[in-house]
């Protein structure tokens, strides 16, 4: 170990929170040759640092050792759990109740690298080759839905694909969602019909009075009601740095790591 521990390793009482969600050892094979909560703390690292998988230090399981577990994680839905029991359980600690009843939507696109893998396009808006992260966030900014498509689908079109691949009984409190211009029209009338949820575009309280020219227009930037949620969850993930760019071959690998990134996150409030 090293003489300090890293930024991203469990303090003890992180790691009382997570180890209950964590599942049981298999009672048969053989015993576990590492512990789990230096596995947990080597995909914590990986996500933080945004090292290479072969970068690993050291003193962590060998790298193979870690992406095997975290891909059999992934793929038997474990990672997805475990973020969810955590959302719930920060809602809860902040006196929400555990299902929310309301989101905001919006993208990201990350720029690719040289991995290759499915799902890849050209953003024409940004002038940038990769993929695009859709998010679902409720009202605190915390994730309720995560999907990675290609650059070149339109916002909708990916929106639509995120819901898709989400069971009804997923969000059953849900009924409004906060969204920019783009995600009105067709997919707002397909969102109402196909689930229930209400599209609805904030703007500035001033914007009629800028338009109009009875007040002057405040130079800068200036923060739109309930959209600014999702972006705020856009630079929370960001300051992981594998998520900085687009390092997966998988899609499926990319939405591990925001859960990844995101669970721990919460696990720093739960504590």
């Amino acid at each position: 170990m090293p003489d300090r521990p890293y930024p991203s390793d469990l303090s003890d009482g992180e790691w009382t929170v997570l180890e209950p969600l964590l599942p049981r050892p298999s009672c048969l094979g053989r015993p576990l040759k590492w512990p789990r909560r230096m596995m947990a703390e080597a995909i914590f690292y990986l996500v933080r640092s945004g090292c290479a998988w072969r970068m690993l230090p050291r003193h962590f399981p060998p790298w193979q050792t870690v992406h095997s577990q975290l891909t059999r994680r992934r793929k038997d839905g474990t990672l997805k759990r475990l973020h969810d029991r955590l959302r719930e359980h920060a809602r809860e600690k902040a006196g929400r109740s555990r299902k929310a009843s309301a989101g905001v939507i919006d993208s990201q696109t990350a720029r690719a690298t040289g991995v290759g893998g499915p799902e890849r396009g050209f953003d024409a808006g940004k002038k940038t080759f990769g993929r695009k992260r859709h998010l679902l966030v409720d009202a605190s900014g915390l994730i309720l839905l995560a999907h990675i498509h290609a650059a070149s689908l339109h916002d909708t079109a990916g929106a639509r694909q995120m819901v898709e691949m989400t069971s009804s009984s997923a969000l059953p409190r849900l009924e409004l969602v906060w969204a920019d211009g783009a995600y009105t029209g067709p997919f707002a009338r397909w969102l109402d019909q196909a689930r229930g949820w209400r599209v609805e575009v904030p703007f500035h309280r001033q914007r009629q009075a800028w338009r109009y020219g009875l007040e002057d227009k405040p130079k800068g930037f200036q923060v739109i009601p309930r959209r600014w949620v999702v972006e705020r969850t856009f630079t929370w993930l960001s300051r992981s740095r594998r998520l900085a760019r687009d390092y997966e071959r998988l899609p499926e690998t990319g939405i591990a790591m925001i859960h990844t990134a995101m669970s721990r996150i919460m696990l720093r409030r739960l504590a």
